[in-house]
């Protein structure tokens, strides 16, 4: 049976869906007759069931178990048998977006105590799969796949496992008392575009400009060439990798542009072609379709950094994501928790107000799409370095999230923060409404950010005005200025706010923490930060406008 192999998401210490139907997959000739059994750990049948193989594949479906350790799956195809031990039962979510999903353990501030089994000394009782990182299917490719298993807490490789999954996974088995298991699905740097298959992009023109620059920068060349230039530039890529981290070893606060006069310019992402990792539907390919469909909870997503040149289509992006990702599933409201992005700003650059666009398209997919649901990170960006150190905040805020709306165990003015509901304009102020507020609001100092936002500001010859406050009204001329803000104090009203300012006598829009980095103060009695927000779509940034980036891009990966 050498054309017969069980799908590599499947080894030893796997961790397998409670309470929905679970699938089992893998590769063989056509016709071939596969069955599958699952014992409990006293080798008692829980459940079992046969089909047969068909355009090379084989699908095989058991009745939805019960949370438990200890089971063992045995799956035999005419003859060959394979056995894996240690399966659990329990909570299965797949960690998916770019670099700061894919943040490794030993890397965040509070890696090295978790690591420590001093101060750590609990099983956390998460397991982690991560799935086969190559970008090109060679033999190579197939080979470190057969290579890829289950990891238990045991498991030296822990320390690379994600930061903010492991984090979400934790508190969520603690609170659940079920096992973990998380799926690691993520590459630094990527578009969501890289996550989904060419038929989705081209069913919309703004989304087929993914393909339409891929195909305009490879035209002409073979995939032989294309290879061959990518392998020269990864080889190339790796030497100035080494330099320019030694050079941080000894400078850890050199300038990036100081950096390049040394090394020479970063060639990152590279060449666009077939094998460059960051194309558009490369590693639903490589990736994201080796899984599926295993059997999931849901989704937990951090990205869209590397689609700040792209704002406004950006929600569309998501959203034809998400729905791609449940058809393949098979599951039309499978749950995707998602991060909106914290605050960020290279010290250097201009307040492009692109990552401004991004918070506010996935606010859209929060308000929008059912069972999509967003977690405000705005309070955890850190000054001048796109990859926030800590983790473990994000982590838990983000199980709050499913605790609240995946399952039903916690009240959702506990688990999110306050949302935008509506306004009205009153004369010379606007009074807000907010969701996930009805406690009221409290104000926090933001000296160090706030410090930061000065400085950046003032380096670009655009100073911060002496009464800034975070929030901004303007009238029928679009032109913003700071607002004074008062909470409300009836009890019926403790979630509003009103804003005005004596330049502003007929205010028409108002919006809040509309900048790439700054301050952050205003939060629920919970502690969550107030989600940004602006109420019009009537200013220059409309939907087809193009919008200036950030042109460092070389640290959006880890290494």
């Amino acid at each position: 049976m050498s054309d017969f192999s069980v799908a590599a998401v499947f080894s030893n210490h796997c961790v397998l869906q409670r309470d929905k139907v679970i699938s089992v997959f893998g590769s063989a000739g056509d016709g071939c007759k596969v069955s599958v059994e699952l014992y409990d750990q006293k080798q008692s049948l829980l459940a079992k069931n046969k089909s047969r193989a068909k355009d090379g594949r084989w699908l095989v479906q058991l009745e939805p178990q019960k949370a438990q350790n200890d089971c063992s799956l045995i799956i035999t195809c005419e003859g060959f048998k394979k056995i894996f031990t240690d399966v659990a039962i329990g909570e299965v979510w797949l960690a998916g977006g770019q670099s700061n999903m894919e943040f490794e353990l030993q890397n965040c501030t509070e890696g090295p105590d978790e690591l420590n089994p001093s101060k750590n000394p609990e099983n956390p009782n998460v397991r982690f799969y991560y799935t086969n990182k190559i970008a090109w299917m060679d033999e190579k490719f197939f080979e470190a796949e057969r290579n890829t298993c289950w990891q238990t807490w045991d498991s030296e490789w822990k320390k690379f496992w994600s930061a903010v999954g492991y984090f979400f996974a934790k508190k969520l088995a603690a609170d659940l008392g079920v096992t973990v298991g998380v799926i690691g699905c993520n590459w630094g740097g990527t578009s969501a575009s890289a996550w989904m298959n060419r038929e989705t992009l081209e069913t919309d023109a703004e989304l087929k400009t993914y393909l339409d620059e891929q195909e305009e920068a490879t035209k002409g060349k073979s995939i032989e060439q294309q290879c061959q230039e990518y392998d020269k530039y990864e080889s190339e890529n790796n030497i100035w990798n080494e330099k320019c981290a030694k050079l941080y070893s000894v400078e850890p606060n050199l300038e990036w542009d100081e950096v390049q006069r040394r090394i020479g310019p970063s060639q990152w992402p590279g060449p666009k072609s077939c094998k460059n990792p960051y194309r558009p539907t490369g590693l639903y390919e490589c990736m994201l379709k080796r899984i599926i469909p295993y059997t999931l909870k849901g989704v937990l997503w951090y990205q869209g950094e590397s689609d700040d040149h792209k704002p406004h289509s950006y929600a569309k992006l998501f959203t034809r994501m998400i729905d791609l990702w449940r058809t393949d599933w098979n599951e039309a409201n499978l749950p995707f928790v998602f991060v909106q992005l914290p605050e960020h700003r290279y010290k250097q650059d201009k307040d492009f107000k692109h990552w401004c666009l991004i918070r506010e398209a996935q606010q859209k997919v929060h308000n929008t799409v059912k069972n999509a649901f967003m977690t405000c990170a705005l309070d955890l960006g850190q000054y001048n370095d796109i990859h926030p150190k800590s983790k473990k905040v994000l982590g838990q805020r983000m199980e709050k999230v499913a605790l609240s709306s995946v399952y039903n165990q916690c009240e959702e003015k506990a688990a999110y923060s306050p949302m935008l509901q509506s306004y009205y304009v009153n004369e010379k102020s606007i009074t807000l409404t907010f969701s996930n507020a009805e406690e009221g609001f409290i104000q926090k100092a933001d000296d160090e950010e706030l410090t930061y936002y000065k400085e950046m500001e003032a380096a670009q010859n655009t100073p911060l005005p002496a009464d800034f406050t975070g929030f901004e009204i303007a009238g029928s001329d679009c032109i913003y200025y700071p607002a004074q803000f008062v909470f409300g104090k009836e009890k019926d009203h403790l979630n509003t706010i009103t804003l005005s300012n004596p330049k502003v006598p007929e205010p028409l829009f108002a919006r809040y923490a509309w900048y790439n980095y700054g301050p952050v103060t205003i939060y629920n009695k919970n502690g969550l930060p107030l989600a940004p927000f602006r109420t019009s779509l009537h200013d220059s940034l409309d939907s087809k406008a193009k919008t200036e980036h950030a042109k460092i891009q070389q640290i959006m990966t880890v290494g």
